[in-house]
């Protein structure tokens, strides 16, 4: 049986919690490149690559993002220097002569998918990258903190209301304190989980 490095097991599981809170430690803007060259190799039908994000460092786009946030994830968000908006682009197949050259006359079928099938390919499919993307951060030295309590609508209302791209979910980024963080709580068992067909 192979068995993986548990030096980077503890970084991008083991050791890695959520965060709640952040450090005032600034995020350099070559990390966040460094976090998105790493990302952008997940996998993904057809090399379709649909996610989008949008880094919210500036006060202004921190606080567009705060309008749109539940009550209990407010503060978390304020100590985070930058939240990042994991979204995905509905045209997504405009680049596929770049992306997947033997796709390339391909759009209109992907325009002719019925709405609720095209929805669940493109939310899938940026769905993995989303959470690439956060093993991507923890291997670039970042703690995350990902969130669901918001309103969709609000934050595409904001930043998205001239273009195709659509929020799927919140991550807060940083130098993660201890601050709230509780015990790790227990996980499903194999057999609880699995079942080997």
């Amino acid at each position: 049986m192979n068995q993986p490095d548990p030096e980077l097991t503890g970084l991008i599981f083991e050791q890695a919690r959520s965060c709640k809170f952040f450090s005032k430690r600034k995020i350099d803007e070559s990390t966040l490149r460094q976090v998105y060259a790493l990302a952008s190799l997940a996998p993904t039908s057809n090399n379709t690559c649909p996610m989008r994000i949008v880094f919210a460092q500036s006060a202004a786009a921190r606080e567009m993002i705060i309008e749109a946030l539940a009550p209990g994830n407010v503060e978390k968000t304020r100590s985070a220097p930058v939240t990042a908006i994991i979204a995905h682009d509905l045209e997504f197949y405009r680049h596929l002569p770049l992306l997947a050259p033997h796709m390339a006359e391909s759009s209109s079928s992907f325009e002719a998918m019925p709405d609720d099938a095209f929805q669940q390919f493109v939310l899938r499919n940026s769905s993995i990258q989303g959470g690439i993307f956060m093993i991507a951060a923890r291997l670039c030295g970042l703690d995350c903190g990902p969130m669901s309590g918001f309103r969709n609508a609000r934050i595409d209302e904001l930043f998205f209301a001239n273009s195709t791209w659509r929020s799927n979910f919140l991550i807060n980024l940083g130098y993660g304190t201890d601050e709230g963080l509780r015990p790790r709580a227990d996980r499903l068992s194999f057999d609880d989980a699995c079942i080997l067909a």
